[in-house]
């Protein structure tokens, strides 16, 4: 069996646009600063509480968020986050590719910082069939931490060779992935392959693209 495993939110589907939309409801105008600002924090929370659900870690983060930018978040609204994610929208290339690669005979799985139950809502708007979900919820931990890895791994026990990671987050997936040494491709959606920290060659990155229609052609060349 060959597998790929996938990061769902900002690989499968737009995170960033989910966070924006949700602030802006809120704060017309701050969206841009308030993703920016849950940015830099959800990794600490996630950090200091490895076992709390995911809609926990965005209220927190976003209240954070809004603490730096001096706006006023009431506690009923610190929900919106939670509550909105289930539309949070999928990428367009993303279900065709994924269509392509079951139909090409690969397992596709996710390994996600979410829990059971949002990550099923998200799945209904992904169309495409998953053979395998592990969650933040299932390993009580939250990437980068190896745990999903780990999970997986033992569970369906690949052979060598035969378990591709796909992902986005170079923070949360590409260098725990590399540092496992599994064959990994990057999907660079916001073009970060020349920043600084982001030497995909360095770490022995696999294929560096710009969007999933493009991991069929990089699967050819491992």
């Amino acid at each position: 069996m060959r597998w790929l495993t996938f990061d769902c939110f900002g690989t499968l589907v737009d995170w960033r646009h989910g966070i924006r939309t949700g602030a802006e409801l809120l704060f017309p105008g701050r969206g841009e600063e308030l993703l920016a600002g849950f940015s830099r924090h959800e990794p600490d929370v996630q950090t200091e509480r490895p076992t709390a659900r995911y809609a926990d870690v965005l209220a927190e983060s976003l209240r954070r968020a809004c603490a730096d930018a001096g706006v006023d978040l009431l506690p009923d609204d610190a929900g919106v986050l939670g509550t909105g994610l289930p539309y949070w929208p999928v990428f367009p290339d993303v279900r065709a590719a994924l269509a392509t690669l079951r139909a090409d005979g690969w397992n596709l799985a996710i390994l996600t910082n979410c829990d059971r139950d949002l990550i099923a809502q998200s799945q209904r708007r992904l169309v495409v069939p998953f053979d395998a979900v592990v969650t933040a919820e299932d390993v009580g931990a939250y990437k980068p931490d190896v745990a999903h890895f780990r999970r997986f791994g033992a569970s369906f026990a690949p052979a060598p060779g035969a378990w591709v990671h796909v992902a986005q987050s170079w923070f949360h997936d590409i260098r725990t992935s590399r540092a496992l040494d599994l064959p990994t491709i990057w999907v660079d959606r916001h073009g970060q392959r020349h920043e600084p920290g982001h030497d995909a060659a360095a770490i022995g990155v696999h294929a560096v693209v710009d969007d999933l229609a493009q991991v069929r052609a990089a699967l050819a060349t491992l």
